[in-house]
């Protein structure tokens, strides 16, 4: 139910448009502008009937038993069509007005049939079960939409734009050309890509690249949607509109990738319409001429309508239909309780022929947090006077929020370094922190942050030292801050610390025979000092979204390839990947539900359990698919030629259902 109240409430707290709602495609049932209430009970609605059904199949199916209570057990089971049944019908006849013949067609008209025969239940039994099914696989389906929704969400819906005398006005960013400055404040995210016409800031730009390390903007830099501003405000000129936005662009990557269906689905789904065809195509036949090739009757107990009748339930794809989902659930539920969320059965058949793992660097390799590694000074220096300068450095980061201050004050925790009093504290916007440090040797002047900001002061002697210090470090991918307390310069050494038992994990799926590959946006230098800490012997640095998204999709059309990241840069590439496999904590709303495996926990150690997993589901799948198949020969044909009673059929049919129910049972196990 919508009202005027829900919708103004809506809009107020949720910066999502009308617009915006419809073009993500997504149910109603999510609708920002429906009341809470109203959600919760759309929500899910055909697995809440499917449940509902099966409850009352069985309580008809006991009560069947005695004559006293066998019209109720009729009203259950007629409930039962009512609540599966009804909405299966009109669904079959659509498909058919649309000239679509499919599996679905089949079940529905086999349930039904089942009722002129006398076998109700049997008929009820199918519709629960083909209900539940396509209840599950709805909920499975309907995360693809969520990635654009979140992606939408990520990027602000007005912009604040300074007329040409100077006025602010607030616009929707629908409305902003090209040309257009707009102002964007500190601690705002840049709703438009733009260039740098006035101020000087440091963004974080880890919401699209996935590396939280702040990049300083100045005059004639440009600025992509997506990316925070940290400290100082800035004005842009707009150079993109927001159709062809860096986040547009990222929208439609992903799009584009989801629309790539899995080969082994569309190859499900051909044979699923010729099987249902040719079944119903053979029964009519049956029906038909059996009288004049066997001569036996049209109608009546053994009559060729009879015959084909069974031959057409028995024929019903229940055990293929349970084969591949009882199976996959089963498999899923037992990486639920590993911290593993797969959205899809499918996901694990995939990953099963994958044979390349491709990693993303920061987040999902490492913790994505930085950590002290050690301070070194231009001049010889005691311990003691590095000492009170990490105190000093501890003193003016406390002040800052950047991933490089949060290190400082984990450090400065963890050994107890000395409470310094600070004057004149100010924080210079792209370039670092200076203040006035108390201490017991008296005033001295500290500054923390880039090299380049302390060239004007130092002797030309003094920064070839500080650049020739300065190389060692870069060139083994650490991030360095220097650190200024009166003439005294010390450099300050800063690495992304590997994720806990990752050396071992990749050794694991080395064992597995699989080609690792690490794929990031970060320098040379950084991703050669990680790969070679783990033993990755490929990787490839520098890369931007569009970059990984074609490595992926070559990799993934040639060899079937696995992508682990936890960005919003890494979601076309998920998207597009054989299977894309994102961290749970770390991740970015837009990479999970890109993915099609979610590390809840962002356990990465359980890959190699994960792996070994999908291959066990695959043997087993084909074991099913077998079973299923030989129960549907093994009960149809005789049926058909009269040798076994339709009861008997149906028993042979339902205990192949339930022989591929306990096979797909086992993958429960750990």
């Amino acid at each position: 139910m919508i009202s005027s109240k829900t919708i103004k409430n809506s809009t107020k707290h949720d910066p999502l448009l009308f617009e915006q709602f419809f073009e993500m495609g997504e149910e109603e049932s999510v609708s920002p502008f429906l009341m809470p209430s109203s959600r919760g009970w759309a929500a899910n609605l055909t697995l809440k009937a499917s449940l509902l059904a099966t409850l009352l199949l069985i309580l008809s199916f006991i009560l069947s038993f005695s004559t006293a209570h066998q019209p109720l057990s009729h009203v259950l089971l007629a409930t039962v069509y009512f609540l599966v049944g009804i909405p299966a019908l009109i669904e079959s006849l659509q498909e058919l007005m649309a000239f679509e013949i499919n599996i679905d067609i089949l079940m529905t008209l086999a349930a039904f049939s089942s009722v002129l025969i006398g076998s109700g239940m049997e008929g009820g039994l199918l519709l629960v079960l083909f209900a539940l099914s396509g209840s599950m696989e709805d909920l499975v389906t309907s995360k693809a939409k969520n990635s654009i929704s979140s992606l939408h969400k990520l990027s602000p819906t007005k912009a604040v734009v300074i007329d040409l005398d100077g006025t602010l006005l607030e616009r929707s960013i629908k409305d902003i050309q090209v040309g257009t400055k707009i102002l964007i404040k500190s601690g705002q995210i840049a709703p438009l890509d733009g260039v740098v016409v006035a101020g000087i800031s440091s963004v974080n730009l880890v919401h699209l690249t996935g590396e939280n390390m702040p990049v300083t903007k100045q005059l004639g830099d440009t600025v992509p949607a997506g990316a925070r501003n940290m400290e100082g405000s800035l004005t842009l000129q707009v150079t993109h509109t927001s159709s062809d936005s860096t986040l547009a662009r990222i929208i439609e990557l992903v799009t584009q990738a989801q629309e790539e269906r899995p080969v082994l689905q569309r190859w499900f789904d051909k044979l699923s319409k010729r099987y249902a065809i040719s079944i119903i195509t053979l029964s009519v036949i049956f029906a038909l001429t059996m009288p004049f090739m066997l001569s036996i009757p049209l109608l009546g107990v053994g009559g060729s309508i009879y015959r084909s009748l069974a031959f057409l339930i028995a024929a019903s794809p229940c055990a293929l239909i349970i084969a591949i989902p009882i199976a996959y659930l089963s498999a899923i539920g037992s990486c639920a309780r590993q911290g593993i969320l797969l959205k899809g059965g499918i996901t694990l058949d995939a990953l099963s022929q994958c044979k390349i793992l491709a990693f993303d660097k920061t987040g999902t390799l490492t913790t994505g947090n930085l950590a002290l590694e050690g301070i070194e000074s231009l001049v010889s220096t005691t311990v003691e006077e590095k000492q009170h300068a990490l105190a000093v450095a501890y003193a003016l980061e406390k002040n800052a929020i950047h991933p490089i201050a949060k290190a400082m004050l984990a450090y400065g925790k963890e050994h107890q370094l000395p409470n310094i009093t600070l004057e004149e504290f100010q924080s210079i916007a792209g370039f670092g922190l200076s203040a006035i440090a108390i201490t017991e040797k008296g005033r001295s002047k500290a500054f923390i942050g880039r090299a380049n900001f302390l060239f004007s002061e130092l002797s030309p002697e003094q920064i070839g030292d500080l650049n020739l210090a300065l190389e060692a470090p870069q060139r083994a991918g650490e991030l360095v801050a220097t650190l200024k307390i009166d003439h005294h310069i010390f450099i300050l050494r800063f690495t992304d610390s590997l994720r806990p038992h990752i050396k071992e994990t990749v050794q694991q799926l080395n064992h597995q025979k699989l080609d690792l590959v690490m794929l990031t946006g970060d320098h040379e230098d950084s991703a050669k000092r990680i790969a070679n800490e783990l033993g990755l012997l490929h990787y490839r640095a520098g890369l931007h979204p569009e970059d990984k998204l074609e490595y992926v999709s070559h990799a993934s059309v040639a060899k079937g390839l696995a992508m682990v990241g936890d960005g919003i840069n890494d979601a076309p590439a998920l998207a597009r990947a054989t299977v894309g496999i994102c961290m749970g904590r770390v991740g970015s709303t837009a990479a999970i539900d890109a993915a099609d495996v979610i590390l809840l926990h962002d356990n990465i150690e359980k890959l190699p359990w994960l792996l070994k997993k999908a291959h066990q589901t695959t043997r087993i799948v084909r074991q099913n698919l077998t079973l299923a198949t030989l129960a549907i020969i093994i009960a149809s044909f005789p049926a058909l030629g009269g040798f076994i009673p339709l009861w008997l059929a149906v028993v042979m049919h339902e205990g192949g259902t339930v022989l591929v129910g306990l096979n797909g049972l086992r993958l429960l196990k750990k």
